[in-house]
């Protein structure tokens, strides 16, 4: 009986750093996931939505940390040296819906690369350049003229709007 117990004490010790490991490698905080949109056992139906600056996105995790929640954003490429400046916009938008739906501001964010993460302080400078890009974005939008901002055929494939744009490079 006692060889019994004790082997099940070994596994149940080994599943429980296997799965703390597994949250390491993961790049999530340590807290409890409140929410994921990768597809898996907690997806939400709808997305976060900002009304005071009509904004809406759908972070990859929500983890609760203590009082905080801190979004997750997962990107399957190989990490850059430094997170790349639409990363960090992103994760500033999630950031900004956090907490205007939860009701307090998160002190950073995470963005997951396949073999990197990086911790991303929300700062008040960050939220202003967020603010200021989305008014430029706005603006853009109201003149219906937003120039293209790249030299890659394989996004210009991708877009959305390629079939109204006067831009294409392919």
């Amino acid at each position: 009986m006692a060889k019994w117990f004790f082997g099940l004490l070994a596994l149940g010790l080994l599943l429980l750093w296997l799965a703390r490991r597994g949250r390491t490698n993961s790049g999530l905080p340590q807290g409890r996931v409140i929410y994921t949109d990768t597809g898996g056992w907690n997806r939400l139906e709808r997305p976060l939505f900002s009304r005071e600056f009509l904004l809406t996105g759908k972070p990859d995790y929500l983890v609760a940390d203590g009082a905080d929640v801190i979004p997750v954003e997962i990107k399957s490429s190989r990490a850059p040296t430094h997170p790349y400046p639409s990363h960090i916009l992103q994760l500033a938008a999630y950031c900004l819906l956090v907490e205007e739906c939860y009701g307090r501001q998160p002190p950073y964010g995470i963005i997951r690369y396949a073999d990197h993460a990086f911790e991303v302080d929300y700062t008040p400078e960050l939220e202003e350049e967020l603010l200021a890009t989305l008014d430029d974005m706005r603006d853009d939008l109201d003149g219906r003229e937003a120039p293209r901002n790249h030299d890659e055929p394989g996004r210009c494939r991708a877009c959305g709007y390629r079939e109204r744009c006067d831009q294409t490079i392919y």
